[in-house]
Order: structure tokens, then sequence, then C-alpha cells
């Protein structure tokens, strides 16, 4: 159960952190048009958000192992499906860093990715809200 708990931690602390600061540095890069620095953000996102999934796998893994109906509970049910959430718009992200990428790297200069920009700031500002919802989620209740 311990393994289980570092694990989960771990995965938290080394792949949300990381893909929350991608995410939120990918407006900056685009705006500058910086093609190499976006398709780095491109790829950290990417790589982080399929880890963060770690996260899930321990947390529901160490609520089976703990028992006595703690995935039941209703801090536990809102802070998964908050991570769902927060993971289909990771995937949303994703899909907005790879039109940026398309839309710099074209020949057409009119097109500067800003749609992407605005979407992409305003999801991963929704998606730091989420992580902290789900660790305020984590912490409280148990104390």
């Amino acid at each position: 159960m311990s393994l289980l708990l570092w694990l989960h931690i771990g995965f938290a602390i080394f792949t949300i952190g990381p893909v929350t600061a991608a995410t939120m540095a990918a407006p900056r890069v685009i705006r500058n048009k910086n093609v190499p620095a976006l398709q780095f953000v491109q790829r950290t996102t990417r790589i982080y958000s399929l880890g963060s999934l770690g996260v899930l796998v321990f947390g529901v893994a160490l609520g089976v192992v703990m028992g006595n109906g703690l995935l039941g509970q209703w801090y536990m049910t809102a802070s998964m499906t908050l991570f769902i959430v927060a993971v289909v718009l990771l995937v949303i992200i994703d899909r907005d860093l790879r039109t940026a990428v398309q839309a710099l790297t074209s020949e057409n200069k009119d097109d500067d990715a800003k749609v992407q920009t605005g979407r992409i700031a305003a999801i991963s500002g929704l998606l730091s809200i989420i992580w902290l919802v789900i660790l305020f989620l984590m912490v409280v209740p148990g104390a």
C-alpha cells in the first residue's frame, strides 16, 4: 500500500507539474512563432499527458487495496471524474498544438495560429484549476 501511495504521489508531482507548465507556456511560444520550441512543447505535452495517466492508475489501485468503500466516497468520485475531464482537455490542447505547428510551418503567412493561442490559454487555465480542485479534494476530506 505504501508503494502505491508513493507511486501515486510521484506520478502526480513529476507529470502533472510539467504538463501544466508546458501547456501554460504554449501560447507565448505560438505568439513568438518559434516553431522548434512549439514542437518541443507539443512533444512534452503529449509525453507528460500519457504519463499523468499513471496518477489515475495508481490512485485507483490504492483505493482498491485500501478497500473500505474508499472509491465510493463522493470526493473520490468527483476527483476521478475531474481527472477524466482533464485528460480530455489535454487531448484538445494536443490537437490545437498540432494545428498551431501546421499553421506556423505552412506557406500561408496569414495564419498565425491566434485561434489556437486563445483556446490553449483558456483550456490550460481551466486545467490548472481542475488540478487544484483535485488536490483540494484529496487533502481536505481526509483531514
